[in-house]
């Protein structure tokens, strides 16, 4: 379809009751969607249709930017120190906060040494934020080892934000622990609007959630970065995907992305940047965002974007104790309560170990086939052939719901016989 540039304003009208989707570029090139339909359902239903073309957005009459931008090209702008930049331009932008964690940390920490030298100093300690949270709660001796190198560059270096581990029985007794990187992040006040996040997992994306640039990036960018505090970056051209309506009681942020990614494809947004508005999303919780933003990835995109908003800056940094905080409506009970009394396992330790097939002794790892074939409903992003553990096994990505109600039944289960 002829693509059209972003603008403000998107041509899509639905019922106030139907969830609005659709989606246009930033720059002339040909989307991997079909030509622009229109699919009216019930109410309560998601709306998908494709905007019609747009006229060209006017610059500016005043001041240095005569041409408008995107949101993600406002921000680059913004680290690189210029006033104007395009989809397609290569600039060297100055990075906020660079995460990193002990599968890619080690490595990125021998580049840094082997390139600036053994001595060097990274370029702001306090801009460094070094989470060990995928391979930890194991025996593993190699993936403990991977810790004692983060721990042991962490004390060189002196950085301010370190969220160690030492008691792996008790998670519990790691004040200074913090759970999954992701989530850490966004809790400890490292995701910022306007800024530049870079880190070395693909699902750094999430950070967008809060209005800035956060991508991943492999071990040699993160090196540089450990020493120069800039990296190169290509400016991605935008799809912006406005959703307008209420949420139907029984969807999710998860169920949203899903959908957009089987419409688009996996490779639909091949690096672009995925921005994501409209009344739908200004609706979403913080959580709810940053799953949206989490999966741009599993669709090809550099990045996810969501405009901040009342709703970001009301975010309040909370550690969920799932073992002390009673559950609203439960009559005093605790999640890990609840989970307990209805059979299922006590809550273990938070890390992407399983997420990502762990060593085998990680919790909830397929290691062997059940029955004729492993079977998981996962809250997850990812679920490529192996990626759990067990190359057979299948895996279902859907929401919290979904996952709830199949874990009633035995079966991959529509949640709305339980809610409605």
């Amino acid at each position: 379809m002829a693509s059209s540039p972003v603008t403000p304003s998107s041509s899509l009208f639905v019922d106030k009751k139907d969830v609005g989707f659709s989606a246009f570029c930033s720059q002339a090139a040909s989307l991997p969607f079909p030509a622009p339909v229109s699919k009216k359902r019930a109410s309560k239903k998601i709306v998908s249709v494709m905007a019609p073309q747009q006229s060209e957005r006017k610059p500016s009459t005043t001041g240095a930017v005569k041409t408008g931008m995107t949101m993600t090209e406002k921000i680059l702008a913004r680290a690189s120190e210029k006033t104007q930049l395009s989809p397609g331009d290569n600039v060297w932008v100055n990075v906020d906060v660079l995460m990193t964690h002990d599968v890619c940390g080690p490595g990125a920490i021998g580049i840094f040494k082997r390139e600036f030298g053994e001595n060097a100093k990274v370029w702001d300690r306090e801009k460094l934020v070094i989470i060990p949270d995928h391979y930890i709660f194991t025996t593993d001796e190699r993936a403990n080892r991977n810790v004692d190198i983060l721990r042991d560059f962490c004390t060189e270096q002196n950085i301010k934000y370190f969220y160690d581990i030492k008691d792996l029985g008790n998670f519990r007794a790691n004040p200074d622990y913090k759970g999954v990187c992701h989530v850490a992040l966004a809790q400890e006040g490292h995701c910022r609007p306007g800024e530049v996040l870079l880190g070395t997992d693909s699902h750094t994306c999430t950070a967008g959630a809060f209005g800035q640039f956060a991508t991943g990036i492999g071990n040699t960018d993160a090196g540089f970065v450990l020493g120069t505090g800039k990296l190169l970056l290509k400016v991605p051209p935008t799809l912006r995907f406005v959703m307008d309506g209420e949420m139907p009681d029984y969807l999710l942020a998860k169920d949203l992305i899903l959908q957009i990614i089987g419409e688009i494809s996996v490779a639909g947004a091949t690096y672009k940047a995925m921005e994501f508005v409209g009344s739908t999303v200004e609706s979403l919780t913080m959580d709810e965002r940053m799953t949206l933003c989490n999966m741009v990835i599993e669709a090809g995109g550099k990045n996810g974007v969501v405009p901040a908003d009342s709703t970001t800056y009301k975010y309040l940094q909370v550690w969920m104790d799932v073992y002390s905080l009673p559950v609203p409506g439960s009559g005093g009970k605790t999640c890990s309560q609840i989970f307990e009394e209805a059979g299922c396992d006590t809550p273990a330790s938070p890390s992407c170990g399983a997420c990502l097939g762990g060593p085998r002794d990680t919790y909830a790892r397929m290691n062997e086939p059940q029955a004729s074939y492993p079977v998981c409903v996962s809250t997850t992003n990812r679920n490529f052939p192996g990626r759990m553990g067990h190359k057979e096994g299948q895996i279902y990505l859907a929401s919290p719901y979904t996952a709830a109600a199949s874990a009633l039944t035995g079966f991959v289960t529509d949640p709305r016989e339980f809610l409605q």
